[in-house]
């Protein structure tokens, strides 16, 4: 591949990009962004997509009663991940729907869309996240 060739690719969005950026929740009610924090990869919620009545404005089920007033929108859901080749781990994920937190990794599927797999003891689950032009 020429080097003319490889330019057209990345202005094309062809090539693959890393786990920054925006993405769309494997569920399509929210949108987290997902950006270095210090050393580390951290997500936050930049939009919520869910609507209607029961649809809570704030973290009412955080497990701390203090950080129940948090709005979700801002609301770190990601954070503490570090690279370790092609997957970040070490990372949290934090669920505001249920108020829980995960043990997680990030990675990069063949297609481009986002794994995030969480795990409690040795069960874990993955989702697949699409990212947000």
């Amino acid at each position: 591949m020429s080097a003319f060739s490889v330019l057209l690719l990345i202005a094309a969005g062809a090539m693959p990009h890393g786990v920054e950026g925006s993405w769309l929740t494997d569920d399509r009610k929210g949108v987290v962004q997902i950006a270095p924090c210090g050393p580390q990869m951290c997500g936050h919620i930049v939009r919520v997509l869910d609507k209607g009545p029961n649809v809570p404005a704030t973290d009412i089920n955080n497990p701390d009663p203090k950080r129940r007033g948090q709005p979700i929108m801002g609301l770190l859901t990601l954070s503490g991940f570090r690279r370790d080749g092609a997957i970040w781990k070490g990372g949290r994920a934090y669920d505001p729907k249920s108020g829980r937190s995960y043990r997680a990794t990030l990675g990069l599927n063949p297609d481009g869309s986002l794994r995030v797999t969480g795990c409690v003891l040795f069960l874990c689950e993955s989702q697949r996240w699409t990212r947000v032009n």
